[in-house]
């Protein structure tokens, strides 16, 4: 396991959706595995936040939870320079968040921007349950229980990162009397490309419009040619604009300055057809995807290996957060060691 060697410590997590696509690649695993070597780095496989809109069938979570950490170390994480772990082996989560839940405000709660929103995107599910209303205070002990400093996150996430700061003066306010015992954690706000799926919406698994990471090269090519086009660009002799073209974000983020040139000019000369334009994307994600794949493979191969790194990571991940444990139960004189009753002022 890594040591800190004073480093500023990381803390960011994934649930347990399973297998992962390019979006999740873009927006966060990207920006992680560059991290490894400038933070001290705890990244971890969120199960219990799953079961919040998951709870009535969560029978796929812990598969779920391996295929995430697949796609992690073929991403580039590696457990020699991170930590990776798994939520539900670190109970002291579990602890943390029960004593939050004990002084954050309901009103807090009620004013998260996603709360609102995902009750009205997920019609599907009865999310009018304690465990989704919470999952906030959830997410503060995750991060607030290994103190960390940064919080990666898109501009999106950070009404969370400010409610975790909250959750944290509140209780310092409370049980800090001589020196506040959690810390105010920062955003780290994470550059993130405008990545559209192959209908030119943001990529989402609920869209069904999704790059996997695991998708093969056939797969990948199939997809590019269903992919959304410049609308402009009706017949093969139209010119097309890639600065409104779903295939030319693609371009933006995975081909080499060469190939842009070459689609910029086509493109918008009509030069170049769709087709031809969608297989040099297909050429580029391919080239990305494929070291990937293969250092998965090893993974697919003795899954115990992958699932040997979360138990070890959880072990590790489970030190730190006992510690930080032991602090916060002293400071609400909760610890778990003897006292001697105090003498009350009257037997003086």
């Amino acid at each position: 396991m890594p040591s800190s060697n004073q480093r500023k410590r990381v803390l960011s997590g994934m649930r347990s959706t399973g297998k992962l696509h390019l979006g999740n690649y873009v927006g966060a695993l990207q920006n992680w595995v560059r991290m490894q070597d400038q933070y001290e780095c705890f990244f971890f496989i969120a199960d219990w936040h799953a079961l919040t809109t998951d709870y009535a069938d969560p029978s796929k979570v812990k598969e779920s939870s391996l295929e995430v950490l697949l796609d992690f170390v073929a991403a580039g994480l590696d457990p020699e320079r991170c930590t990776m772990f798994i939520q539900s082996h670190v109970p002291q989560h579990a602890e943390l968040y029960l004593l939050f839940s004990m002084i954050t405000p309901l009103g807090w709660l009620e004013r998260v921007p996603t709360y609102k929103e995902q009750r009205e995107n997920i019609a599907e599910k009865d999310l009018g349950t304690y465990g989704f209303l919470g999952y906030p205070v959830l997410q503060a002990a995750d991060i607030l229980i290994y103190k960390g400093d940064f919080v990666p996150v898109g501009e999106d996430q950070v009404p969370h990162v400010e409610l975790t700061r909250e959750i944290a003066r509140r209780f310092n306010q409370f049980y800090g009397k001589r020196a506040p015992v959690l810390p105010e954690p920062q955003p780290l706000l994470t550059p993130a490309a405008k990545l559209p799926g192959t209908d030119g919406r943001k990529m989402s698994k609920s869209y069904g419009n999704t790059i996997m990471l695991t998708d093969p090269e056939p797969v990948v090519r199939q997809k590019l040619k269903t992919m959304v086009t410049d609308p402009a660009r009706i017949r093969r002799s139209d010119p097309g604009n890639p600065d409104v073209c779903p295939v030319g974000d693609l371009h933006k983020i995975f081909s080499s300055k060469e190939t842009m040139a070459k689609v910029n000019e086509g493109c918008r000369s009509a030069g170049i057809g769709c087709i031809e334009c969608k297989g040099w994307a297909a050429d580029a994600l391919v080239q990305v995807l494929q070291p990937m794949q293969d250092r998965r493979k090893k993974y697919e191969d003795n899954p115990q290996l992958a699932w040997d790194i979360l138990e070890s990571g959880s072990a590790a991940a489970g030190k730190v957060a006992n510690a930080t444990m032991n602090e916060v139960r002293a400071s609400m004189g909760m610890s778990l060691e003897y006292e001697p009753p105090r003498k009350s002022d009257s037997a003086k």
